[in-house]
């Protein structure tokens, strides 16, 4: 799994990469290191300062933030095929919030003096990077706006339109009540409560396995989306 020319095909497919020289991305993979973490491993804590962009091979992430309290609420979920860490390697500031194995995962570890090296023979690396990063701020932003302004209900509906499978999702075996929870910021009694309404309601079917949407477009309004 930690095959270097595995990384560089994976390399060759990067939107922020495209257009690069074949040796310029080699030089990138050769460069890079491998790590693989047990499921609750931690990636890198709130407040390291992380030098090296990673990119997720296989496995699953969450991206927490903590309070002094104690409380936690997940800001992301990582699937494999995603880059993160842009903000350690561009910004050189600590992070912002930690992340977590949900399951074995295996992750490349970019180095920064190499990917700068690259971003200073060809500035436009820079800006596609920078789009990403924009991409996930718009993301933190929407999920601020739906912690403040919607139901429970309206945000863990949202969640499911947004998955990728369309009707049918997949529950990884980490996809319990309790991640699910944190990430929509609240405790899992209350989802439980959510999924038993939406099920009675006939709106989605749950078991052990799968998440199936049944009444999209009903789902749709439970979410208060528009021109979903």
């Amino acid at each position: 799994m930690s095959d270097t020319n595995l990384l560089l095909k994976r390399l060759q497919a990067f939107e922020f990469l495209r257009g690069l020289d074949p040796d310029v991305l080699l030089q990138l993979a050769e460069s890079s290191t491998w790590k693989v973490f047990a499921p609750d491993a931690v990636v890198f804590w709130e407040g390291d300062v992380e030098s090296s962009l990673f990119y997720l091979q296989y496995g699953s992430l969450k991206i927490v933030k903590s309070s002094q309290d104690g409380r936690a609420q997940v800001l992301r979920f990582i699937s494999a095929g995603e880059v993160f860490n842009e903000v350690g390697v561009l910004a050189k500031k600590p992070n912002p919030a930690t992340a977590i194995a949900l399951e074995e995962s295996g992750i490349w570890l970019i180095p920064r003096q190499t990917l700068e090296a690259v971003i200073l023979a060809h500035p436009q690396m820079a800006l596609q990077i920078i789009e990403n990063m924009a991409d996930k701020i718009i993301n933190l932003v929407t999920l601020a706006a739906d912690l403040s302004l919607k139901t429970v209900e309206a945000r863990f509906s949202k969640l499911l339109l947004d998955q990728p499978e369309g009707d049918v999702i997949e529950r990884r075996r980490w996809m319990n009540q309790t991640e699910l929870s944190a990430h929509l910021g609240t405790v899992p009694d209350v989802l439980s409560r959510v999924i038993r309404e939406l099920t009675k309601a006939g709106l989605i079917e749950m078991d052990k396995h799968q998440i199936r949407i049944l009444d999209r477009d009903e789902l749709i309004k439970r979410a208060m989306l528009q021109d979903k």
